[in-house]
């Protein structure tokens, strides 16, 4: 990361976007249960409320951190294409000669095998890296290597 404002790709935008309408949907939800400075009843009731409270708070910080990063993104514009930052797609060659397209993010989703993060050992190699660079990287085999054949999408390679 740059200190700057960071681009996402399409995936993550869209992933964020989700998240950014689920948490809005279960905050009302947990809100309008919320009794307000009405009185409530007993002690249990109160432990409740105030359980619901937290939970509201919780929802709060989470829509303002992903609205905050959805924000940030459009203000950075779309990902690089000169250099592999955040939100870049990205070709490589493995040393065992398989090519993979991946696109570097911010996060992990769910089910989306394309996805490396920028901390994973992959994800910083390629941080900064132009296409025809050659990155060496940790693996759980140990030590290996990839060529960056091209950023972009797959279909801009020549």
């Amino acid at each position: 990361m740059t200190g700057g404002p960071e681009p996402i790709s399409d995936v993550a935008r869209e992933a964020l976007e989700r998240e950014l309408a689920d948490l809005r949907a279960e905050r009302k939800t947990v809100a309008a249960t919320l009794r307000g400075g009405e009185r409530v009843g007993d002690r249990a009731d109160e432990a409740d409320e105030l359980q619901r409270g937290t939970e509201l708070d919780r929802l709060d910080t989470r829509i303002a951190e992903v609205d905050g990063r959805l924000r940030e993104a459009a203000v950075a514009g779309p990902p690089r294409t000169d250099r592999v930052g955040v939100g870049s797609s990205v070709t490589v060659r493995f040393a065992d000669t398989t090519e993979a397209t991946v696109q570097i993010g911010e996060v992990a989703e769910v089910l989306d095998p394309t996805l490396v993060t920028s901390d994973s050992p992959l994800g910083r190699a390629l941080l900064g890296c132009r296409a025809g660079d050659t990155i060496s990287y940790e693996t759980p085999e140990g030590r290996s290597s990839a060529v960056v054949l091209s950023l972009g999408d797959e279909n801009d390679r020549s």
